[in-house]
């Protein structure tokens, strides 16, 4: 059994802010509750939310910590009420809804997978928040199927990334848009089938291109705002349209004629606060029809770069400056 200290190094920033906020405080241990297994971290990913988060602008759900992090990879270190003992010393990553920036985090078990030998902990704490996302809007509530064209928007983004890696191992082609031509060569490299410098063209008519005229079947949208109308434009007859994040703006103004005659499905989803119920439901989703690939070394996250705990304030500087391609991830020791 691991000692398990009273307190621990934790990023608890006292006020919102820039990267400057996120500095290393000590924090009690937290105690798993029933249900819930305690992990010491050996990796946290870095996400949108959490940025939001820091800005003050994406409060925690109620019961959630106030520590930051949203994904986290590491070894059990102590079980809660009802999760069986023999979990204790197994590398697992997680889907959490808070807590994941610090030395020991809880988890519901029922939102952990084993790390298998094919990934590093760095690797696997870069997989649950975008997996589980790409999974439930993309595949789910977007019903992507093999032989489908989709347009995903932010393609090096942790988001893009995944859902080109996820494209590939399901049979999609995938479409993405990037700012820079150096972002499309990278989206390109990593497996998607067109890149699109919206900055350089319109990616309106060169999804009308690519496709023929015929468009797409999903558009997975972290845009929002004034993309919304276009992307519209861009789907297919019964082309199914999700909203993850509004970057551009919450508000959008469609026209309705254009969902009538293409019978378009107009839908969208959070996953931060969801039930543990339904996040545990797409773990074992995720388990039955993701993981295998996990295992087998075909499916692994695309790492921008790593920082120290300490050096958390720098990971979130650089995604701020949006130059990252794939996931900024914090090693903690």
């Amino acid at each position: 059994m691991t000692d398990i200290p009273a307190t621990m190094q934790a990023i608890d920033p006292a006020s919102a802010g820039g990267p400057e906020v996120l500095v290393a405080v000590e924090r009690p241990v937290p105690v798993p509750g029933a249900g819930e297994v305690l992990i010491k971290v050996a990796a946290a990913g870095i996400n949108r939310p959490d940025v939001l988060q820091r800005k003050g602008m994406y409060p925690p759900p109620p019961g959630a910590p106030t520590i930051p992090g949203l994904e986290i990879a590491g070894e059990v270190v102590a079980v809660g009420a009802g999760v069986m003992p023999e979990l204790v010393g197994q590398p697992m990553c997680a889907l959490v809804a808070g807590g994941g920036y610090a030395q020991y985090c809880v988890a519901p078990v029922g939102q952990c997978l084993p790390v298998p030998a094919s990934l590093t902990m760095v690797e696997a704490a870069a997989l649950p928040e975008t997996l589980f996302t790409v999974w439930t809007n993309l595949f789910e509530r977007a019903y992507a199927a093999e032989g489908d064209t989709v347009l995903v928007h932010g393609g090096t983004s942790g988001i893009g990334t995944m859902a080109i890696a996820l494209g590939r191992l399901f049979g999609l082609t995938v479409i993405v848009t990037c700012g820079s031509d150096e972002k499309c060569t990278s989206a390109l490299e990593i497996g998607a089938a067109f890149a699109i410098n919206y900055n350089t063209h319109d990616f309106v008519a060169e999804v009308a291109r690519i496709t023929g005229g015929a468009g797409c079947a999903a558009v997975l949208d972290m845009v929002g705002g004034d993309y919304v109308p276009r992307n519209l434009q861009c789907l297919s007859e019964d082309g199914r349209h999700v909203s993850i994040a509004v970057l551009n703006g919450p508000k959008a103004e469609v026209f309705i004629p254009l969902i009538m005659m293409k019978r378009l499905t107009l839908t969208g989803s959070t996953l931060r606060a969801r039930s543990l119920s339904f996040k545990s439901l797409v773990a074992d989703e995720i388990a039955r029809t993701v993981w295998p690939h996990v295992e087998a070394g075909r499916l692994k996250p695309v790492i921008d770069s790593v920082y120290s705990l300490s050096d958390a304030r720098d990971a979130h500087a650089r995604m701020d400056s949006g130059a990252h391609v794939g996931k900024l991830v914090l090693e903690i020791t």
